[in-house]
C-alpha cells in the first residue's frame, strides 16, 4: 500500500510539473503577443501624433489688386514683361490692408516672407491665362510658408522650433484672429509632385511612380513566376539539375535587396543601356526580387491540391496537360494570388535596389508613362526624411501612412481572395 502511495504521489507531482510549464509556456505565448501588438501600436502611434499634420495645409485667403503700375506690367500676354514684372508687391499691399504698421521697406519684406515662395507664380500664371483681370480685384488663395505653417500647427509643441520673429508671430496671430489664416484638408499632397518648398510638394508624382512600377513588376514576374512552380512541380525531372535550381530559388529569396539593385544597374543600365530612373527599369529590378517568393508560393499551393484530383482527372483520359491546366493550376491559384499579392507589398516597399538605378532623383512632375522619369513612395519617403525642413519631417510621417495603407490593402485584398477562391476537400 506504500509503495502504491508513492507511486500516486509520483505520478501526482509530475502531472503538477506539467500542467506549471504548460501553464507558463502559454503565460510565454501571450506575453509574446502583447509585446508584439504593443510595439505595433507605439509604431502607428508615433507614426499617426507625427505625420497627421502632414494631411492639414495652412492658407492666406486676400483681395488682390492686380495694378499694372505697382507690377510694371502692361501686357500680361508678352513673356518679356512678365519676366520682369513684380507680382510679390501686389501681395505685400494685400497683406498691409490688413497690417497696416507695416510701412518701412524691411516690415515689407518681412511680411511679404508670410507667403510661399510660389505665391507670386500664382499671380504670373492667373494672368498669363486671363489677362483680362489686370488692374481687377480678386480673391486669391495663397500657401502660407513652411515657417508660418509650422507656427499656426505646431506653436504648442517643443519638438518643433519656431523660425518666424517675434513681429511676424505677431502678425500671424493677427491674421489668424480675422480669419485670413486657415487650415484645411492638404489637397496639395494628393495634387502635385515633388518641391523644394514643403508646402508645395505633394506625393502624387510618387503615387503613380509606385503604379507604373507595380505594373511593370505584376506583368513580368507573376506570369514567369508561375509558369515556373507549375514546371518544377509537375514536369521537370527530380535529378541534380532540378534540386540545384529549387536549392537557388530558396536561397535567391534570401539575398539582400540591394544585391538585385546592383544587378540591375550593372545589366539593364550598364549592358543594354537603358535610361536610370523609369519605372520600366525599377519595374524589371523588383520583378528579379519578387520572383522567387512567388515561385516558392506556387509551387507550395500545387503541393497542397490532393493527389486524388490528378488521379481522377487522368482516370477518366485528360492528358498531363490537361490535368494541370484544368485542375490543378485553377484549384492552386487562391494560393498562387496570394503569395504574389504578398510578394508585390514587399516590393512595394523596398527602396535600396531603387536607389542603385537612379530613382532617388529629385522629380517635380508627374510621370505619365513607363519611360519617363520617377520616383516611388519608399524613396520619396527617404527624401523628405533626409530634409532638415520641419515641414518635410511631418510629410514624410504622411508619406508613410500612405505606404501602410497601400500594403495593408494589398495584404487585405491576398486575404479575401484566398477566402473567396480556396476549396476545401
Amino acid at each position: 500500500m506504500t509503495d502504491q502511495r508513492s507511486q500516486a504521489e509520483i505520478v501526482r507531482n509530475s502531472l503538477k510539473r506539467r500542467y506549471r510549464k504548460e501553464r507558463r509556456f502559454r503565460l510565454y505565448g501571450m506575453l509574446a503577443i502583447f509585446i508584439a501588438l504593443a510595439s505595433l501600436a507605439i509604431l502607428f502611434a508615433d507614426i499617426i501624433t507625427k505625420g497627421h499634420t502632414g494631411f492639414v495645409k495652412t492658407t492666406i485667403t486676400l483681395d488682390v489688386t492686380l495694378d499694372s503700375d505697382m507690377m510694371y506690367l502692361d501686357d500680361p500676354t508678352d513673356e518679356d514683361q512678365r519676366s520682369m514684372a513684380d507680382f510679390v508687391a501686389p501681395i505685400i499691399a494685400a497683406l498691409q490692408e490688413h497690417i497696416p504698421e507695416a510701412d518701412s521697406a524691411a516690415e515689407k519684406r518681412e511680411l511679404g516672407r508670410l507667403i510661399g515662395t510660389y505665391g507670386a507664380s500664382e499671380i504670373r500664371n492667373l494672368l498669363k491665362d486671363k489677362p483680362d483681370l489686370l488692374n481687377t480685384t480678386q480673391t486669391m488663395e495663397f500657401l502660407a510658408h513652411d515657417r508660418v505653417s509650422t507656427y499656426v500647427k505646431h506653436a504648442d509643441n517643443p519638438r518643433y522650433s519656431v523660425k518666424l520673429s517675434e513681429q511676424q508671430q505677431r502678425w500671424v496671430d493677427e491674421l489668424l484672429e480675422k480669419g485670413v489664416i486657415d487650415t484645411s484638408f492638404n489637397d496639395v499632397l494628393f495634387s502635385r509632385g515633388d518641391s523644394r518648398e514643403p508646402a508645395n510638394a505633394g506625393i502624387l508624382g510618387a503615387i503613380v511612380g509606385s503604379l507604373l512600377t507595380m505594373l511593370v513588376t505584376l506583368a513580368i514576374a507573376f506570369p514567369v513566376g508561375i509558369a515556373a512552380a507549375v514546371y518544377l512541380e509537375e514536369f521537370a525531372p527530380q535529378n541534380k539539375i532540378t534540386d540545384f535550381i529549387e536549392v537557388n530559388i530558396n536561397n535567391l529569396a534570401a539575398v539582400p535587396s540591394i544585391i538585385f539593385g546592383l544587378l540591375g544597374l550593372a545589366v539593364f543600365i550598364g549592358l543594354f543601356g537603358m535610361p536610370r530612373s523609369v519605372p520600366v527599369v525599377g519595374g524589371m529590378v523588383l520583378a528579379l526580387m519578387t520572383l522567387p517568393t512567388i515561385i516558392i508560393s506556387g509551387r507550395a499551393a500545387i503541393k497542397s491540391v490532393p493527389p486524388s484530383i490528378r488521379e481522377a482527372a487522368e482516370g477518366v483520359g485528360a492528358s498531363k496537360m490537361q490535368v494541370v491546366l484544368h485542375h490543378v493550376i485553377p484549384l492552386a491559384m487562391p494560393g498562387m494570388l496570394t503569395g504574389s499579392i504578398i510578394g508585390m507589398a514587399q516590393a512595394l516597399g523596398e527602396t535600396a535596389p531603387l536607389l542603385l538605378i537612379g530613382m532617388v532623383a529629385f522629380i517635380v512632375d508627374v510621370p505619365s508613362g513607363f519611360f519617363d522619369s520617377a520616383t516611388v513612395l519608399p524613396v520619396q519617403i527617404y527624401l523628405w526624411a533626409s530634409s532638415s525642413e520641419q515641414g518635410f519631417i511631418e510629410l514624410a510621417s504622411a508619406g508613410i501612412m500612405v505606404l501602410l495603407t497601400f500594403m495593408i490593402s494589398m495584404n487585405a485584398l491576398a486575404i479575401w481572395l484566398r477566402k473567396r477562391l480556396e476549396r476545401r476537400w
